[in-house]
């Protein structure tokens, strides 16, 4: 689900709508979706629902889509914050996006997301994510935790 293809460390973007653009095209470019537009969207739509901006500048956008061929997480570390809607009010920095094929929806989805969300409860954790800037540490990091919750 997770490679170092698939973080991105030091990335300026403005806000989360360049944001979500960023990631719909990046999940199309690694053909693991096929739709932009619709990948985008399944953000947007989701994002509507109720903010995925958590604590301490992380947040966790995800979408499910027919256009999502296999489940896959996008890691983003942005030079400067940017407003989110996050539950503490602080910009985001750290964005852990996921990608689920509809089929998945009820499964992967819900385990991967809980997974991730854990993590972030984890100070030790939230500190070696934001002092990591090795794409292939950041994916170590987060692959083993990913399967330490299994």
């Amino acid at each position: 689900m997770l490679n170092e293809e698939l973080i991105f460390t030091d990335l300026a973007l403005p806000d989360q709508e360049a944001t979500f653009q960023f990631l719909a095209k990046t999940i199309v470019e690694k053909k693991l979706a096929n739709n932009e537009q619709a990948v985008y969207d399944a953000l947007k739509k989701r994002e509507a629902e109720g903010t995925t901006g958590m604590m301490d500048g992380f947040a966790i956008p995800h979408a499910k889509s027919d256009a999502i061929s296999q489940p896959a997480i996008i890691v983003i570390k942005l030079k400067a914050g940017i407003n989110w809607d996050s539950l503490d009010g602080k910009p985001t920095k750290y964005v852990i996006a996921l990608f689920i094929p509809v089929a998945e929806g009820g499964t992967t989805h819900l385990k991967v997301l809980s997974q991730v969300a854990r993590m972030l409860m984890k100070e030790e954790f939230k500190t070696q994510f934001i002092e990591t800037n090795s794409s292939q540490a950041l994916a170590q990091l987060i692959s083993s935790q990913l399967e330490g919750a299994n």
